[in-house]
């Protein structure tokens, strides 16, 4: 399978299989649609019969010469001998046993507090309260998480807890609590917690600002954008907007954690389809690491996103993605989250067929100690797995979310996109399709445009590296 793309004037050609990428003149990239038409899929690396041949001259005589043609074919040639083109899928075989496998948990997601200082206009959480009341988790909750994590890794070494809301720094004395008890537990179970806070910034001040820089691997800080975008979907509760007093503390925030190991997050709306100015924002303000994510919500909302917006969302992205070259060419380049591609190396197979291992791998955990197969469903109570006094009883749900994979979803299994989004999101796709193998076809979309913009860069990033 291959997915070809003109973007920036690049001929691109991805071979989905293999994963190479091929940026090629007109003449090769006309002459492999015609042959990926007539061979799709190869068993094993072969030349291309006299039959194929024939019909690209014939499908193509009078756009190229014959010589073009002829060297194109032989480019072909060569590259499907390297196993670069048109190579077969080995992975669906690899789909049984990955059923099969079995699974450590590796992450949670604490909940340290259903409660917030914002009253965000687009919040899953109902500004923290996750459809239910309002509670901080205590510290003797939060230590049988870390147990249960500890007890349930199996031989895994790395594990990863997230502070999550909610607003954390509203229970902050708890968080400060368990990493103190989680490093003490390292040792002796012969493991390292890679802790990680998600904050909208109220709270920040330095003793805050140093512990993270101490115990914290990344932090994410939430921000709109422009001021006057920020400030209309994340106000305080009584109106006002949060941008003046959060944005100095997250400067500060960034340059004490040397630019590096953090994120300034958005969220983008049907008020803000120019997101890519919000971005530019967050460069001019100083961040060099941020990302910038479509609201996912109910379509009644007058915020939410609908299908008729996509034209003007793709647009912007290639807007952006253009300006981003830019600025690293000048430069005063940042790293955009969704333009990061490892064309090299990347995850694993099992990462890359089944994404983050939410209801399996990665668990939240409630304030009062509920399970659930991640934070966004949290409060839906089809949903709840157990407790850490009980441990996992509802194996059922984990086994449906063991089996989700890019092969157990229609709208996944011939997308050139499958092994770089890896299905997308459970919940997401389950709040639009009602079932957590189906899509969210929006959201699809716009990932399919992302990975299309970061090959581009990587191709025009490497041809100023070649100048």
């Amino acid at each position: 399978m291959i997915h070809q793309f003109i973007n920036n004037g690049y001929h691109i050609i991805l071979d989905v299989n293999s994963g190479s990428v091929h940026v090629v003149d007109p003449v090769v990239y006309d002459a492999v649609a015609v042959v990926s038409e007539l061979v799709p899929e190869m068993e094993k690396p072969e030349p291309l019969s006299s039959k194929v041949k024939s019909d690209v001259f014939d499908r193509l005589w009078g756009k190229y010469t014959p010589e073009e043609l002829g060297e194109a074919l032989e480019d072909i040639e060569e590259l499907i001998a390297m196993e670069q083109l048109l190579t077969k899928d080995i992975y669906r075989d690899f789909v049984v046993d990955f059923k099969q496998r079995k699974t450590v948990v590796k992450a949670l997601c604490l909940h340290i507090a259903h409660d917030c200082n914002l009253a965000c206009r687009y919040c899953f959480a109902e500004e923290g309260e996750y459809h239910g009341r309002r509670a901080l988790m205590s510290y003797e909750v939060g230590k049988k998480a870390l147990d249960f994590l500890i007890a349930n890794s199996g031989n895994r070494e790395h594990l990863e807890v997230d502070f999550f809301g909610g607003e954390p720094l509203m229970n902050w004395d708890v968080v400060k609590r368990l990493v103190e008890y989680g490093r003490s537990q390292e040792a002796e179970h012969h493991k390292k917690f890679r802790f990680t806070i998600t904050t909208n910034g109220v709270l920040l001040n330095d003793e805050i600002m140093d512990f993270c820089n101490r115990e914290m691997s990344n932090v994410v800080m939430s921000l709109d954008g422009r001021k006057d975008i920020n400030d209309k979907m994340r106000p305080f509760r009584n109106g006002s907007g949060s941008y003046d007093l959060t944005v100095p503390k997250f400067q500060k925030f960034a340059k004490s954690r040397g630019q590096k190991d953090y994120y300034v997050r958005g969220t983008f709306t049907r008020n803000n389809l120019d997101f890519a100015e919000d971005v530019l924002h967050y460069a001019d303000l100083g961040f060099e690491q941020m990302s910038m994510e479509p609201v996912v919500s109910d379509p009644a909302e007058d915020y939410s996103i609908r299908r008729e917006d996509l034209p003007a969302i793709l647009k912007e992205y290639d807007k952006l993605a253009l300006e981003y070259i830019k600025r690293k060419k000048e430069g005063r380049g940042f790293n955009f989250f969704h333009f990061m591609l490892d064309l090299k190396a990347g995850p694993c197979v099992a990462k890359r067929m089944a994404g983050c291992g939410s209801g399996t791998e990665y668990l939240a955990v409630t304030p009062w100690g509920d399970f659930y197969p991640c934070h966004q469903f949290v409060g839906n109570e089809e949903f709840l797995m157990g407790n850490v006094d009980t441990g996992i009883v509802n194996t059922d749900i984990r086994d449906e979310f063991k089996t989700c994979n890019v092969y157990a979803k229609e709208g996944c299994k011939d997308c050139f996109a499958r092994f770089y989004c890896s299905g997308g999101c459970s919940a997401n796709a389950y709040n639009s399709s009602g079932s957590i193998n189906g899509a969210y076809e929006i959201g699809c979309e716009m990932q399919k445009k992302r990975i299309e913009c970061a090959i581009m860069i990587k191709a025009a990033l490497a041809d100023e590296e070649a100048e």
